[in-house]
């Protein structure tokens, strides 16, 4: 090898280090490697940071904008909710939640499909009663064999195709894969993954409480009224098929028509439009409430703060001895005029609060929950009147009259990239903006929305896959997996496949596939192959991680919330990187012909 290519070696090998120990998160030390090898002459400067500006970095950065549009206009819970249901035995709860989430991340980041679902199908499982460590790996691992089968289910797959483009724009032949081609071998990988969870999850998965504790363990109980939306999706429901009953952390106590008072409330009760149900629960469920689609805040005084419903969230305050609304209800004390926010819950001592939220007469000490804009916590954090002005997260509510719209924008970009009208980048960029446009979301939802520590670390990973390629690195490397295995097509790509699984399980996926991706493009040329079924490997290997909660970032994303240990990725994921790779080295020759 040349100097170039060990000194690449040297740099690359002691950033894998960096990874695996977690010196630092891999966007720092990616963006370090490559201003490492440009300070040592190993990569011209505009080569190093060229793939801020791949195509592939692009399209991710424009589908984050989307996905935002379909989670803060409700269009996702919307598309989700109906397919969870409520199954009897553990078998078919996996399958219904494995199935819904594997279709979805198929055309939407996987990352942000199991941000979005995570709460959802944790609180899903504590009604059903249900350790949720039975159903969060199988969620993890739904959203990433989904996204292995469209082009633009995970970012791996849209970096490495962008890679494949720029070669195409160097002199080379135009190897970009279409949406949907990846299908006819990632399909097969999630349908065996599915019936793998399905049929051994059971038995393998741990039967563990989450590390966080249960909802009910906190101490503020709220009572907050709901009215039932008089034209909205739940006037007929039953309370049980609405998903009002048994909610974690939360009970239905009465049901308020007209003059008549239900306190004891059947689950096969009716609900019809302009219902008031009393709720009593903790925050962070009352934060859920509001979420549901068809349900608004019973007071009127909620409609008459200045600001639109996605502009507003919640606000707890702890009223002082100081506020002069002590001994007055919150309506004679005109709390609304007054502070400009409205109160929709409140809480005293644990215990319940009789009566509607208007005719309770404030005293020292008492928790109001308040939906308020921003403006309200700058303005009274720091004021007399309140002990404690505390922000509820994620609580802005869903815009749902945007839902249908961002439904249809997503189905327009989808059919623009299928009927071939415009590239992949082209259609999410104009997506991106419709959803910003047509208030899917905010400006600052969306900007919110752009996860800029795994963009760099895409970005960076790119200069440092650039300097693996051009030091010779990459067609050393190349030469000593066609040493070890032969020079058979079918072997060497077994061989790429592995070396991506195994690198992947200890570093980031995206910078898995962007080191290995000039290794196999150049194992492919020695060996007289097509470079595609080459890429594809690396696609599937980097994206189908199951073994290690570090491999993909989804998978570390329910460790928490799951309750999980290390050795339970081993134990129930190692045999499906199996099986995965086994159905991939098969089905990728047929194919994608080599």
């Amino acid at each position: 090898m040349t100097p170039e290519a060990w000194i690449t070696l040297g740099v690359v090998l002691a950033a894998a280090v960096a990874l695996v120990r977690g010196l630092a998160g891999p966007d720092v030390i990616l963006l370090g490697a490559v201003a490492l090898l440009v300070g040592l002459g190993v990569v011209d400067p505009g080569d190093a940071f060229a793939g801020f500006g791949n195509q592939g970095l692009a399209t991710v950065a424009a589908l984050f904008i989307v996905v935002a549009g379909l989670t803060h206009s409700g269009a996702a819970v919307m598309l989700v909710d109906p397919l969870l249901g409520r199954p009897k035995g553990l078998r078919r709860a996996l399958g219904r939640v494995m199935a819904p989430v594997g279709a979805l991340s198929a055309f939407l980041n996987n990352t942000a499909v199991v941000a979005l679902a995570l709460p959802a199908v944790r609180q899903w499982a504590l009604r059903m009663d249900r350790a949720p460590s039975k159903l969060l790996l199988p969620l993890s691992y739904a959203a990433i064999l989904g996204g292995t089968c469209t082009l633009i289910g995970t970012s791996t797959n849209l970096v490495v195709n962008g890679m494949l483009i720029e070669q195409a724009a160097a002199g080379g032949p135009d190897l970009g894969l279409g949406l949907f081609e990846l299908a006819k071998v990632g399909l097969p990988c999630a349908l065996a993954g599915i019936v793998y969870c399905v049929v051994l999850g059971p038995k393998l998965l741990p039967d563990r409480r989450s590390a966080l504790g249960a909802v009910g363990d906190d101490v503020r109980r709220y009572t907050v009224e709901m009215q039932v939306d008089p034209e909205g999706p739940l006037v007929g429901k039953s309370i049980e098929q609405a998903g009002l009953r048994s909610l974690p952390g939360l009970f239905l106590a009465e049901l308020q028509r007209e003059d008549e008072v239900i306190p004891a409330v059947e689950p096969t009760q009716r609900l019809t439009g302009g219902d008031r149900l009393v709720f009593v629960g903790v925050v962070d469920s009352v934060v859920d409430l509001r979420k549901i689609r068809g349900l608004s805040p019973a007071t009127d005084q909620v409609d008459k703060v200045q600001a639109s419903a996605d502009r507003r969230g919640l606000v707890e305050a702890v009223v002082s001895d100081h506020c002069p609304l002590i001994g007055r209800s919150i309506r004679e004390g005109r709390f609304r005029s007054r502070y400009g926010a409205a109160v929709i819950a409140a809480a005293r001592g644990g215990q319940r609060l009789e009566g509607k939220i208007g005719d309770i007469v404030l005293q020292p000490g008492d928790t109001l929950l308040l939906e308020a804009t921003p403006t309200f916590h700058r303005q009274h954090r720091h004021s007399r009147d309140f002990f404690l002005v505390h922000l509820a997260e994620e609580a802005a509510s869903p815009r749902h009259d945007r839902a249908y719209l961002a439904i249809a924008v997503m189905a327009a970009m989808m059919a623009a990239v299928v009927f071939g009208f415009t590239s992949m980048l082209g259609a999410a960029a104009v997506a991106a903006a419709a959803m910003v446009v047509l208030r899917c979301c905010r400006a600052s939802q969306a900007r919110s929305a752009l996860d800029w520590p795994v963009l760099l670390t895409i970005g960076a990973a790119l200069g440092v896959g650039r300097a693996v390629a051009d030091s010779g690195l990459a067609a050393a490397l190349a030469s000593g997996i066609i040493d070890l295995v032969g020079d058979d097509p079918r072997w060497v790509l077994a061989g790429i496949y592995l070396v991506t699984m195994l690198l992947t399980s200890i570093i980031t996926n995206n910078a898995a596939a962007v080191l290995i991706t000039p290794i196999a493009l150049a194992a492919a040329a020695a060996v007289g192959a097509s470079p595609v079924p080459f890429a594809v490997a690396v696609m599937l290997a980097a994206s189908n991680d199951f073994a290690t909660p570090i491999g993909y970032q989804t998978n570390l994303m329910v460790y928490g919330p799951g309750g999980y240990r290390f050795t339970d990725y081993l134990k129930f994921g190692a045999p499906l990187n199996l099986i995965v790779f086994l159905i991939s080295v098969l089905l990728i020759p047929w194919a994608f012909p080599l």
